[in-house]
């Protein structure tokens, strides 16, 4: 028992030397320049974009994975710093959120609780991760659920980002037959 105790002690300790941390701020370092969500609207006020959500918790296994594989890759960031503003949201943030004279609160429940504007974002569908496009206007929110690849995501930016999901009924048949993949074998 005691050699099973040691061996944890000496793992988490090779942990914490190594730089690993379990729970890191995912505003700091990597190629996106992620922003708050404030921040991303007062920058609207003066520059119209896109805005761009990534709204995680700090217990999601997945939201970790789509950091370090997807947001990391430099086709991905490159689309999201040049034509997004890229907002990390913690749906479980205990601070107020005021948007369009609209307060949104940390509503606590369980072990842990929602925020409102998450909510409000996801359509009342908690999952993590969801990515959520937002138009320059506020006015249409698209999110996306679950885990997705820098392909996949760098072919959603695409779409949005150049206002192809604007072109009528057909549109992303359309975009499709068009789409230029980054990640194409033989490019």
């Amino acid at each position: 028992m005691k050699k099973i105790l040691s061996g944890i002690i000496f793992f988490a300790g090779a942990l914490m030397l190594s730089g690993m941390s379990p729970v890191t701020d995912p505003l700091e370092g990597g190629a996106v320049k992620w922003m708050t969500f404030e921040e991303a609207v007062e920058k609207s006020k003066t520059e119209k974009r896109k805005i761009f959500i990534d709204v995680y918790t700090n217990w999601c296994g997945w939201c970790k994975v789509m950091d370090k594989n997807t947001f990391s890759d430099p086709e991905v960031a490159k689309l999201l710093n040049e034509h997004f503003y890229p907002v990390k949201f913690n749906a479980e943030q205990t601070e107020d959120v005021v948007f369009k004279g609209v307060t949104y609160k940390f509503i606590p429940y369980g072990n842990s609780g929602t925020h409102q504007l998450a909510a409000a974002l996801l359509n009342n569908q908690l999952s993590y991760p969801t990515v959520v496009l937002v138009e320059e206007d506020f006015k249409s929110v698209s999110p996306v659920a679950g885990y997705r690849k820098a392909d996949e995501v760098h072919k959603i930016l695409t779409y949005f980002a150049f206002d192809h999901f604007k072109k009528g009924p057909n549109a992303l048949q359309e975009f499709e037959k068009v789409y230029k993949s980054p990640y194409a074998t033989g490019k």
